[in-house]
């Protein structure tokens, strides 16, 4: 989202859509009944993700009739984290809120969450406190998200909640690939954004099924480390991969000085009760750990240039204001 294009009276919708077809109209008369009771302006982006049930032709429809609305269509499934990225960037206001277009996230939510950013938040998460969805579903999300707020001290109870809002300048910060969506606020947080939640409604759904299975959580779990690796050592890979590489190593001179030391004193079966298989797996397991820890040294060093070379593109810092003429 490019800073010029943020206008502070413009509150901007982003809504990623994936077979809402039957959802979308109740949705839109839902938001233009709000927007009539919010000081800000309002305009709507729905961004369809591949959808195959004609949601594009709903959006269309729409869109013709309301120039609040705008559209973006995507040629196949790209993902949730794609559709906000694009809604993101095609969004001109000030405030930004994401929710999904399932009618499971209430509009009526909307000035409760504009309040929130108005007492100094930039980025307000929603808390699904009490969730109309099975059991399966709602257990192994809690858990999720426990694991995932002492992981990186960003403590949400409903870190997945799609209906969120951000401060423009938050968005423009943060880089959304892969299913990284659902750490938007933990992202923010690592660049010094003030982050905080919102207990919302949740409805039951009314019309499809939900697009999540159980990949979801496998894939949420080596997300979570990605998460953690990028806030913690994005800056410096190395201190993490180096530390491992140094444990490896010292792990495998202590194996050769074993090694050293029954060669030398010839003591090894009768003290230690180790016979020459014994002597042999300790040379193999030392030799594979020097190996491994030296490919974590290098690795680490590489990641290092890497992260050097992006710095030349990309600020590693985050500026909150600066004074006239700096």
């Amino acid at each position: 989202m490019p800073e010029s294009a943020a206008e502070p009276q413009l509150l901007s919708l982003v809504i990623p859509v994936y077979n809402e077809r039957e959802s979308l109209a109740a949705l839109h008369a839902e938001i233009a009944e709000v927007a009539t009771k919010l000081r800000e302006r309002v305009e709507l982006i729905f961004v369809d993700d591949g959808s195959s049930d004609d949601s594009w032709g709903v959006i269309r429809e729409i869109a013709s009739k309301d120039d609040r609305v705008r559209g973006i269509k995507f040629r196949r499934n790209f993902g949730k984290a794609a559709a906000l990225a694009a809604g993101f960037g095609a969004a001109r206001g000030g405030v930004v809120i994401t929710m999904d277009a399932d009618l499971q996230d209430d509009p009526h939510e909307i000035p409760h969450f504009l309040e929130k950013l108005r007492g100094g938040l930039d980025v307000v998460s929603g808390w699904k406190q009490i969730r109309h969805d099975p059991w399966h579903k709602v257990l192994p999300s809690r858990v999720f998200n426990r694991f995932l707020s002492v992981l990186t001290g960003v403590y949400l109870h409903d870190h997945n909640c799609g209906m969120k809002a951000y401060r423009a300048e938050a968005l423009r910060e943060v880089h959304l690939y892969g299913e990284m969506h659902r750490f938007v606020p933990v992202l923010a947080y690592s660049r010094g954004f003030k982050v905080g939640e919102l207990v919302i409604q949740h409805r039951a759904r009314k019309f499809g099924r939900s697009k999540y299975g159980w990949k979801r959580f496998i894939k949420g779990g080596l997300d979570v480390v990605t998460v953690r690796l990028l806030t913690g050592f994005g800056r410096r890979p190395q201190h993490f991969i180096g530390a491992w590489g140094l444990g490896f190593t010292a792990a495998a001179l202590f194996g050769f000085f074993l090694l050293a030391v029954n060669a030398l004193v010839r003591q090894w079966e009768a003290d230690l009760g180790a016979g020459p298989v014994a002597q042999v797996v300790g040379l193999v397991l030392s030799v594979g750990l020097g190996l491994l820890g030296t490919q974590c040294l290098l690795t680490g060093l590489l990641a290092e240039m890497t992260v050097a070379r992006k710095w030349l593109d990309n600020e590693p810092y985050s500026v909150a204001e600066r004074t006239d003429g700096c």
